[in-house]
């Protein structure tokens, strides 16, 4: 089979690799928890061939990341629930239906207007539901605003949507005075709760750590910061400064576990004019 630049050659190919017969045989034995962690990782890569700025290394990680939803929706079709084109029908009628100052006659001329918009037609949507569930008979709990924040987001990222969706309903403070101070409580807690002489406290000491993140989260989402951004940001100028560690060592022919602390920070300051 030859490669293509059209999507229905992968959903071929997709579809080869999981006939029970002539497929590869660990295609055919995965489903859908099995593919997830990849999925994941490949969005991941994304993110980080953008943070590279590596538009060679991005077109490759796209296509791993296009290959994610193929191969599920592959698996869903197998099973009779959608195929492929039902997920793409899904999206462009979503897109069209959240967009009515593109496709219809709404008027949004800023972004902040265009957000607006995107909320009330998902408010509208949840309504709509709702009575579709409650005209079925269904009468399963009525759930929570923060229910369709995904458990499985990385831990900075839930605690910041977790928070902008309690801040939707009033949920929030209005000013940053009261966020910080709310740090320096959590940072007071923290610090009380490991001065603890009966502490062994692996428990009571991540509980209380827990809480200064989700406050410190809470800084930056009133900063306009992305706080998984932000730390991505910093573990790449962490990881630029240390190398610049191993090679000045290794340009004296010495190594790390031969340097002492003091020799080392002496360095990491160095870098910074350096590395940045």
């Amino acid at each position: 089979m030859e490669a293509s630049r059209g999507i229905s050659r992968l959903i071929e190919i997709m579809a080869r690799l999981r006939d029970p017969e002539t497929g590869c045989p660990w295609d055919i034995e995965q489903d859908f928890a099995s593919i997830v962690p990849y999925t994941i990782e490949e969005a991941y890569e994304v993110a980080d061939a953008v943070e590279r700025g590596d538009m060679a290394d991005l077109k490759e990680e796209l296509g791993d990341l296009l290959l994610q939803p193929v191969y599920h929706a592959q698996m869903a079709a197998e099973a009779g629930h959608f195929d492929f084109a039902d997920v793409v029908y899904a999206i462009t009628r979503k897109l069209v239906r959240r967009h009515p100052h593109v496709f219809g006659e709404e008027q949004a001329k800023k972004p902040e207007s265009v957000k607006h918009v995107w909320e009330r037609i998902k408010a509208e949507e949840a309504a709509l539901k709702a009575a579709d569930r409650k005209a079925e008979g269904e009468t399963a709990d009525p759930g929570s605003i923060l229910d369709n924040v995904p458990t499985t987001l990385p831990a900075l990222t839930r605690a910041q949507k977790l928070q902008s969706k309690a801040a939707k309903v009033g949920f929030d403070w209005p000013d940053l005075q009261p966020v910080m101070a709310k740090i320096e409580e959590e940072w007071d807690e923290l610090k009380a709760e490991i001065a603890r002489p009966d502490t062994d406290a692996s428990a009571e000491i991540a509980e209380e750590f827990g809480d200064f993140l989700f406050s410190v989260v809470n800084l930056a989402r009133h900063l306009g910061v992305d706080p998984e951004h932000a730390l991505r940001r910093t573990n790449a100028k962490f990881v630029r400064r240390f190398h610049h560690i191993e090679r000045t060592l290794e340009g004296s022919e010495r190594n790390l576990e031969s340097a002492s602390l003091d020799e080392m920070e002496t360095i990491w300051q160095a870098a910074k004019g350096v590395v940045g």
